[in-house]
């Protein structure tokens, strides 16, 4: 089951995933409360094992309805499933239902999840590039 959460709930997911080793505080990304920011987990029974968070920000293509996907992550255990896929499908229905204007999708993939990024219809544009800490990563894009 997929639902709304709060920033702070992701970062059950978000640490071990995309912070590993590093303090919980990096876990909080800018933009995360803002009310055009929206966070959801995916579930299994009581257990929050994946997370996505969907922002309304700019970067460098002309549109002005622009989503970055952030922070989308699956427990390690339950990876493989679809759970993924799941969530990616889940936030671009939340983007779709709230836009009637063209849009864009956009989001930063680290090199081990650019090919299921392609598998979703996402595309690469530009060079690789590093984010300080974190490692190499690909700005992946859909438009609609």
């Amino acid at each position: 089951m997929i639902k709304k959460i709060t920033h702070l709930q992701t970062y059950i997911v978000r640490h071990p995933i995309l912070r590993a080793g590093k303090p919980i505080n990096t876990c909080a990304f800018h933009g995360d409360e803002l009310n055009t920011t929206v966070h959801f987990g995916y579930y299994i029974q009581e257990n929050l094992v994946g997370v996505i968070s969907v922002f309304k920000n700019s970067s460098i293509f002309p549109l002005e309805n622009q989503y970055q996907i952030r922070g989308m992550a699956v427990l390690t255990a339950l990876q493989n499933q679809g759970i993924g896929q799941k969530l990616v499908n889940f936030a671009e229905q939340h983007i779709a239902q709230h836009n009637s204007k063209p849009y864009i999708i956009w989001l930063n993939a680290r090199q081990n999840a650019v090919s299921f990024y392609k598998k979703l219809g996402y595309y690469i544009h530009g060079d690789e590039f590093e984010i300080e800490s974190i490692g190499i990563h690909s700005l992946m894009y859909k438009q609609k």
